[in-house]
């Protein structure tokens, strides 16, 4: 349905690193009251900050910082680069791959 329940930021504190516009969540309701969020178990969320990759960057080697749209930072292999979109897991906060 269409219908809008306000949620305060205490109920989906710690989903508001992988909330974005248009995402489908599913509500979770005690007494027909609202009490948070279940996110889909993994989203696509685009680079906005991270070092540069250098020729050569494998899968196989390191990671390094990446600063995603909503905010969060992740470990992300040395080949992703600014404005890839990588998948996370929304359940461990880790990369899984690049989207």
């Amino acid at each position: 349905t269409y219908e809008q329940f306000p949620l305060s930021p205490h109920n989906i504190r710690d989903s508001l690193p992988y909330l974005v516009e248009q995402m489908n969540v599913e509500l979770v309701l005690h007494d027909g009251s609202p009490i948070a969020i279940e996110l889909p178990i993994t989203v696509d969320l685009k680079v906005m900050e991270t070092d540069p990759g250098y020729k050569g960057n494998t899968a196989q080697g390191g990671t390094k910082p990446a600063t995603l749209e909503t905010g969060l930072t992740v470990q992300v292999p040395l080949f992703v680069a600014l404005d890839d979109t990588v998948k996370v897991d929304t359940r461990t906060g880790r990369y899984l791959a690049r989207a």
